[in-house]
């Protein structure tokens, strides 16, 4: 059986991390560009890194934010698609998701 307070505090946890990590990202791509056109350059490839990066982090900020509302809502570990039981094993890898193995394939 799932628990939830331990679960809820390991989200809460990656929510923080990934929110530092976000403002981080956002700084960096708000700092003054380099008048050199070829540092410029080097600047923009590393830009669509961090902007990429910055994009998975906000995906997965959403899909914990939808597991700390299923656990408000008492149906956290419980496969929105189908019903049954999300796995323990599955839930230590992906604590954020809202699937059972085999809905999620």
């Amino acid at each position: 059986m799932t628990d939830i307070p331990a679960r809820k505090r390991q989200l809460l946890e990656r929510q923080s991390e990934l929110d530092a990590r976000l403002h981080q990202i956002d700084d960096s791509l708000d700092e003054t560009p380099s008048q050199d056109w070829e540092d410029r350059a080097t600047e923009r490839e590393g830009d669509e890194v961090l902007e990429q990066m910055g994009l998975s982090g906000q995906k997965e900020l959403q899909m914990i934010e939808a597991s700390l509302a299923r656990i408000e809502a008492g149906t956290y570990g419980i496969c929105t698609k189908c019903g049954a039981d999300i796995r323990e094993d599955r839930l230590d890898l992906m604590p954020y998701t809202p699937f059972c193995r085999h809905c999620a394939t």
